[in-house]
């Protein structure tokens, strides 16, 4: 997307209504993270945001430490409860370190695409794995691509009707760059409004690739925060990663 800056897309109006929908598997997402926390109980949120993952896993006795672009984010957090107890390292999640490492790193909510480069991405994976501890993890969630498969790479979906405004995304792909463009639009009576975001789509097994350039390997991975399989009919998974030299019965 032409012009496009990742900085825009989580400014200060997204950031004061990015959790008036949330998702409705918050609960779950903590207790699979803090499951995984290791013995120091320690994690680091790669794109922290918010807040919305990390405050209730605090709560759940994990020390979370954050990773964020977006300022305007980040004061969002601070106004919560317990928002300015979370250590945020200002930067880009590929390359910016907090010289300390955890039981757990994690990125949730195809966070990744939002590096748009596959180059970007590995950086993202070496990352992680230089913030783990020797036996920690690292977890991933994203959605299993579909624009690729659209007529056209190209789609305009209706996400939500109401009284007062009508919500829609219009997207286009291009498969040379792997690249995802979409506009959340919302049409009201104050007049259109225009979230555009730009996204690098990959299949598990790309990502399996990036974790093993990263001396990674895949310790398992699920169809959902409760443990669903993975299977062919997935609409996302959750992938945890290991160093390629960890003891499994650890």
């Amino acid at each position: 997307m032409k012009g496009f800056d990742p900085r825009a897309s989580f400014g200060y109006e997204v950031s004061r209504q990015y959790d008036d929908d949330p998702r409705g598997d918050e609960a779950e997402t903590v207790e699979f993270l803090a499951r995984l926390a290791g013995r120091q109980r320690s994690a680091l949120e790669f794109a922290v945001g918010t807040g919305r993952i990390a405050l209730p896993l605090m709560r759940a006795g994990v020390r979370v430490d954050g990773i964020e672009l977006s300022q305007d984010m980040v004061d969002r957090m601070r106004e919560k409860p317990g928002g300015d107890q979370v250590d945020v390292t200002m930067g880009d999640m590929s390359r910016i370190t907090t010289d300390r490492t955890y039981g757990l790193v994690y990125l949730v909510f195809n966070t990744i695409g939002n590096l748009l480069t596959q180059e970007d991405q590995v950086r993202c994976f070496e990352n992680a794995a230089g913030h783990l501890t020797d036996d920690g993890v690292f977890v991933l969630e994203c959605r299993i691509p579909t624009a690729p498969s659209r007529p056209g790479h190209q789609y305009l979906d209706t996400m939500q009707i109401g009284l007062e405004h009508v919500d829609v995304d219009a997207g286009q792909y291009d498969p040379l760059t792997q690249i995802l463009d979409v506009s959340h639009i919302r049409i009201s009576g104050a007049g259109i409004r225009l979230f555009p975001i730009s996204l690098r789509l990959a299949h598990p097994p790309e990502f399996d690739l990036m974790a093993r350039i990263a001396g990674l390997r895949l310790r398992e991975r699920w169809g959902g925060w409760k443990g669903e399989p993975y299977t062919a009919a997935s609409w996302r998974h959750i992938s945890v990663y290991e160093r390629a030299g960890a003891d499994n019965a650890a």
